[in-house]
């Protein structure tokens, strides 16, 4: 199949090809050109012009895990039991039939990062998402492990009188797991050099943080305030973490910093209430702030806070708060994708890079303007 005499925007160095063709077969991008195609199939189609673009990505949300119109059932995002779990894993509590993921879909939001919540130091580990299909386990693309710092575990933790209740807990919660993580390495290593030692007993929360430690998976911490930003680049300093901050409110107030550390940045939501203390300087200017500085920004609705099918109205807002419409397209198609770690399949449009696609008859980060035409893996979407 082959899509022609489109604008497309590739989001890679090759930039915006003005009238141009991508071919795609069994799911992947196998060509992009200027022009059009020496030969037209009748099951190709025409974008008339239309803004062709990579899948949107929205790398921060609870999809699924948090069920649309569903109270205690379908609400599986914190295990506030235990305040370190990274044992969790989210995707044994996405529902994929939810009726967001196909809201998602329809306004090009291809990609999604499903994260655990943040009512505990260590949350569990994270799943990168396609939003189509009906099993979780072929959906998924990629994976992070959830920490987070600041007001949310303080405040579950307190009304139950456990530790922790301060900041201080919460951090020295995640270097005591991630310690004992490295320690279990230790013993793992030592066991298997020498015959007569005998292996350690399972412990089925430092084995889930050895790719943390081993950097191949990143560690997603929420922060808001940038104090709490602070002590999660300095955990991750302490650990050799390949960090990430989500949210990320305060982080125009040291963006410097995290600019220099070159730690990116999940920016969001921005379109939402400053409904907690941590929040009080939520700004649409802060994406723009930390990009100007140098930061890697991706925006995120962090739904259900807000509904995945605003990414784009987050995007707009972005720019309204100073971003240029390009990079704001970017920060939540290739910019999401390698903050994710998973460039190397979504987020821009080149030979070999998924299939997952969409055509726009006007501005895509206009609130009126739907997606007329949506592939993921090559499959439309929209007539499905």
């Amino acid at each position: 199949m082959k899509i022609w005499n489109a604008e497309i925007h590739t989001m890679t160095d090759a930039g915006v090809i003005p009238n141009g063709y991508i071919s795609v077969e069994n799911g992947k991008i196998t060509a992009v050109g200027a022009g059009t195609p020496t030969v037209i199939e009748p099951q190709d189609i025409d974008a008339q012009g239309s803004v062709l673009l990579p899948g949107f990505i929205d790398a921060h949300t609870h999809l699924g895990v948090i069920e649309n119109g569903i109270d205690f059932e379908g609400d599986d995002c914190n295990e506030s039991t235990d305040p370190f779990t990274p044992q969790l894993r989210v995707i044994d509590g996405i529902n994929p039939f939810d009726r967001c993921f196909e809201e998602a879909r329809l306004a090009g939001v291809t990609t999604a990062m499903i994260s655990p919540g943040s009512a505990n130091a260590c949350g569990g580990t994270m799943a990168i998402l396609k939003t189509a299909g009906h099993v979780v386990d072929r959906m998924q693309i990629g994976t992070g492990m959830k920490f987070a710092l600041g007001e949310n575990p303080k405040r579950v933790y307190s009304d139950r009188d456990e530790m922790p209740v301060t900041r201080m807990a919460t951090a020295a919660m995640i270097r005591e797991g991630l310690s004992k993580a490295q320690r279990y390495q230790l013993d793992l290593d030592y066991a298997q050099s020498d015959p007569d030692e005998h292996m350690p007993d399972y412990d089925t929360k430092s084995e889930a943080l050895l790719p943390v430690l081993e950097r191949k998976v990143k560690a997603h911490f929420h922060c808001h305030r940038a104090d709490d930003i602070c002590t999660a680049m300095r955990i991750a300093e302490e650990f050799h973490l390949d960090c990430v901050i989500i949210h990320g409110t305060e982080g125009d107030k040291i963006a410097d910093v995290l600019a220099q550390a070159q730690v990116p940045v999940i920016a969001g939501p921005i379109l939402c209430d400053r409904c907690k203390p941590e929040m009080r300087h939520l700004t649409i200017q802060s994406p723009a702030r930390m990009q100007r500085a140098g930061v890697r920004v991706a925006l995120c609705t962090d739904h259900t806070v807000i509904p995945i099918q605003y990414l784009s109205t987050i995007a707009a807002l972005a720019v309204k708060g100073g971003m240029k419409q390009k990079d704001a397209l970017y920060a939540i198609t290739a910019g999401a994708a390698e903050i994710l770690g998973v460039e190397n399949r979504v987020g821009s449009i080149a030979p070999g890079m998924d299939a997952d696609l969409q055509l726009y008859a006007g501005d895509p980060l206009d609130l009126l303007c739907d997606p007329w035409l949506v592939l993921i893996d090559g499959e439309n979407m929209i007539d499905t």
